[in-house]
Parts: C-alpha cells; sequence; structure tokens
C-alpha cells in the first residue's frame, strides 16, 4: 500500500477557462505580462509560474475547444488570484484573451512527473549534471529521462532547454518537485511538473 504525503500544502494550480483568438509565438512572456499586471500579487509570489498550455500541434498558435490557463500559485494566493482574476480579459497583442471563473485544485502526488520545459542553455550531458545536483540538494532519489532540446518563444525573446520526465518519486517527493520545481524562469512556465503516465519497463534487462 503507498504511503500517504505528508508534504504541508505550499502551491495549489489555479485553472481558468479560457477564449479567444490565436496565441502569439511568445505568449509565455506576453500572457505573464498582462496576468501580472491585473494582479501585482502574482508577478511578487515566490514559485509562481503559468502551466504550458496544450495547443494543437498542427495549429500550434490557436487555441482547442475548452482550453484552460492554469496558474501554479503559492496556496495562500488562491483566493486573492481568483477574485483579481476570475472574468477578465488579457491583451496578448495578437487579441483578447477571456478569463472564466478560477477554480483551485489540488497538486497530487504522482510516482511519474514530466516539465516540458526546464530552462538551460547547456548541452544534455553538463544540463543532467545540474539537475541531479539540485535534486541531491533536495534529497530527492528518483531516476530520470531526459527529452529532445527545444525552445519556447521566438526571435525576440526565447528560452532554451529540454523536457523532462522524472519517475520512481515516493509521494513528499513527488509534491516537494511539484511544489518547487527546477531551474529558472517558472514565471513563464519552465521547471513546472505535472502528473505523466504510468512508465513502466524501464528497468528491464
Amino acid at each position: 500500500m503507498a504511503s500517504k504525503p505528508t508534504t504541508a500544502i505550499e502551491m495549489v494550480d489555479l485553472a481558468f477557462d479560457v477564449s479567444g483568438n490565436a496565441l502569439p509565438a511568445n505568449h509565455p512572456f506576453t500572457l505573464w505580462d498582462a496576468l501580472s499586471s491585473l494582479a501585482p500579487a502574482l508577478a511578487d509570489a515566490d514559485r509562481a509560474g503559468i502551466l504550458p498550455m496544450r495547443l494543437p500541434e498542427h495549429t500550434a498558435d490557436m487555441l482547442p475547444r475548452r482550453a484552460k490557463l492554469t496558474l501554479r500559485i503559492p496556496a495562500a494566493l488562491a483566493e486573492e488570484l481568483t477574485v483579481a482574476l476570475s472574468g477578465t480579459q488579457l491583451d496578448l497583442g495578437s487579441g483578447l484573451l477571456q478569463l472564466g471563473m478560477g477554480r483551485p485544485r489540488a497538486i497530487t502526488a504522482y510516482p511519474t512527473i514530466h516539465a516540458h520545459h526546464v530552462a538551460s542553455d547547456e548541452d544534455e550531458p553538463v544540463f543532467m549534471d545540474g539537475v541531479r545536483a539540485q535534486l541531491d540538494e533536495m534529497r530527492i532519489a528518483c531516476n530520470l529521462i531526459c527529452g529532445m532540446r527545444h525552445l519556447i518563444g521566438d526571435e525576440t525573446q526565447s528560452i532554451r532547454g529540454y523536457s523532462l520526465v522524472i519517475h520512481d518519486l515516493k509521494a513528499d517527493a513527488s509534491l516537494k518537485l511539484q511544489y518547487r520545481g527546477l531551474g529558472e524562469s517558472r514565471q513563464y512556465g519552465c521547471g513546472i511538473f505535472v502528473p505523466y503516465k504510468v512508465i513502466s519497463g524501464l528497468n528491464d534487462d
């Protein structure tokens, strides 16, 4: 029977239904600027950020049906930011993005978690050494799978990095990583982890 986490609740996710036009290529940056201008407490919040939005591969700048904008925020700010941002419009330069009512949701301990983008300008071996050093500092035992190198943004502003899967986590370690994240540029969605599908057979001969 899996142990229950004992970690105190530090962070929550705040999800909004959204509607609007196409997102600009640099939307992680324009979204953060627009949100923090409406809710200054967000800009000052430690480890707060925007979870990467799921966009269709064939039209990567278009909002899908039932699109959601989700913020990872300190639990203590959930009520304040729900009030400040629910029902607002964000001007992203390419058009307006309408937010619905914000709904806080708990972050769940999961043995396998994934970050779409962990910021790094280093080659993969150096990047992975840095990740292991951060995990050792947090006293987290786990296994890692590094994805392909890519960037977010456009020619005016971008951040390089890698996707990363962390698996074989205990419950408390999973929550700690999801609360703290890895690397820099958390506000733009970098280093934010979410539950991932179960990976099996990784240690098979």
